[in-house]
């Protein structure tokens, strides 16, 4: 079947059918990001303007959305005159974002920025450092505006928590975001800033941006380290970019990558940009397509159909689509394995008056962690290395292996995870994401890149995953599909639907 049309003309549907968009923010705001830093850098529009156009929408849309509950404008504002005074007193050189607004995860320590990982335990803690990713953003030109919603210690793929409460989904605001990082998919949805970044464990950069439309990157681990105080030695927890398309996701993955000696794992920038590397995309890939891992998580018809779609519109457009998936013996066990240990040295670690605030999931999480054999945890490290194999081989043949994000569209907001998927009961909110493990496992970089819709309206994710430090060639494969899918990417105004 390689290289031959795997289905027939008569099953597709239109994978990007037409769903009214409506954007009523400021125009500057519906603009990609790279071109908003190719007109800072032309001294065609300032920080302080498009400052201005940001705050302008979140006011728009926060009330209905709920994406980022904390904002920074003083210590925006004073950044933006910093980096103006430096580029024209100072002669400082614009850095990749060039003053450009995003926003950052609540997960992640931003200095005298509020910055509650989502629990009550930490509801008044202002850091008085940075992560040292952020430092990085912040020397390379980003803005941060505000902090995004995120589940509890990032523990679901639901965004809530007690803090802040629900982010909604803006393609119907009854629905949620998906989570982690739902707060960050939403704020790029719908048009507050033009990047924002995300974290992923569990698929929390992949699943809000499956449900929300946007584009999430797990790249490789090192790749965009952020800091631990605790666990600087596990790279199942990694940082990302998001953005509304491919080429921004790029842009936004140079500005958060290079070495630094206070993160042992962190990997020196290639030669070539990421952009520059997306810039050659030329839509001739190889892509290995598996509906459901070798029937390793259920999916729901309507999103095999969408996938299924995806996958034609791929062959029309000169790339090479195969039906397969290598051997995954064992891949469940040892990602929760892996899962727990992580769990068990880092939440785990928090202190008891912390602690005691925490969900039932979150609570179960680190109960698990702390259960765990010492045969169990290094079972999972041999077959870890076992499957990393069957990956490094498998994608010897192929580009990337295409699967998907979730296997159901987004449930209502209310409901902290589905019961069921296509018939399946689910166990507990993990069990549901199944298709993020692999990455995480193999220590291989994903991306979620949007690819359709459901018949209610709700955009389809596709996951493509690449070979060891393939960031670069998964861009272009992920720029490829992109473009033979035509999935829009501008920003929406949210669709609120009442119930009847």
């Amino acid at each position: 079947m390689h290289g031959t049309h795997l289905f027939k003309k008569d099953d597709m549907t239109n994978q990007t059918k037409i769903v009214e968009r409506v954007f009523s923010g400021p125009e500057l705001c519906g603009l990609p990001a790279r071109e908003v830093v190719s007109l800072l850098k032309a001294g065609e529009v300032t920080s302080s303007e498009l400052l201005d156009a940001a705050f302008t929408r979140i006011q728009m849309v926060e009330p209905t959305v709920n994406a980022m509950p904390t904002l920074c404008e003083d210590r925006a504002r004073a950044a933006c005159d910093r980096l103006e005074k430096d580029q024209l007193v100072n002669g400082k050189e614009p850095g990749w974002l060039a003053g450009l607004p995003i926003g950052i995860k609540d997960l992640t320590m931003v200095e005298g920025v509020l910055t509650t990982y989502a629990t009550i335990g930490l509801k008044d803690f202002v850091p008085q450092i940075s992560d040292p990713l952020v430092d990085r953003l912040e020397n390379r030109g980003g803005i941060i505006v505000g902090k995004t919603n995120s589940p509890e210690f990032g523990a679901g793929g639901n965004t809530f928590n007690e803090v802040f409460g629900s982010t909604r989904n803006p393609w119907d605001t009854r629905k949620n975001a998906g989570g982690s990082s739902g707060g960050a998919a939403v704020s790029l949805a719908t048009g507050e800033v033009w990047l924002s970044h995300g974290s992923d464990l569990a698929g929390s950069l992949r699943t809000p941006a499956g449900y929300c439309g946007v584009v999430g990157m797990r790249p490789t681990p090192g790749r965009a380290a952020g800091g631990s105080a605790v666990a600087a030695f596990l790279n199942e927890a990694t940082a990302g970019p998001m953005a509304r398309d491919v080429e921004d996701t790029a842009l936004f993955l140079d500005a958060m990558g290079g070495y630094d000696p206070r993160i042992p794992l962190s990997l020196t920038s290639p030669s070539a940009s990421f952009q520059e590397s997306v810039s050659k995309a030329d839509g001739k890939v190889r892509i290995a397509f598996s509906e459901d891992q070798n029937g390793f998580a259920p999916v729901e018809t309507e999103i095999r159909e969408v996938l299924r779609n995806a996958m034609t519109a791929i062959e029309g457009s000169y790339g090479e689509v195969e039906e397969a998936c290598p051997a995954l013996d064992g891949l469940h066990e040892t990602f929760v394995t892996l899962r727990g240990v992580f769990y068990g040295t880092v939440t785990d670690n928090a202190p008891p008056e912390i602690q005691k605030h925490f969900k039932p999931t979150l609570r179960q999480n680190i109960e698990f962690g702390r259960n765990l054999t010492a045969a169990k945890i290094y079972e999972a490290f041999r077959n870890r290395t076992t499957l990393y194999h069957n990956m490094r081989l498998f994608l010897e043949k192929y580009d990337a292996l295409a699967i998907p994000v979730v296997g159901i569209e987004p449930g209502m907001i209310e409901e902290e995870y589905p019961p069921f998927v296509d018939g399946e009961q689910i166990v507990d909110y993990v069990d549901w994401l199944r298709f993020s493990f692999l990455s995480v496992v193999t220590a291989l970089p994903s991306i979620a890149i949007p690819v359709g819709f459901t018949n209610s309206g709700m955009p389809v994710g596709i996951q493509l995953i690449g070979p060891p430090n393939g960031d670069a060639r998964l861009l272009q494969v992920a720029r490829a599909v992109e473009e033979a899918v035509k999935f829009p990417r501008t920003p929406i105004d949210p669709i609120v639907i009442q119930n009847l």
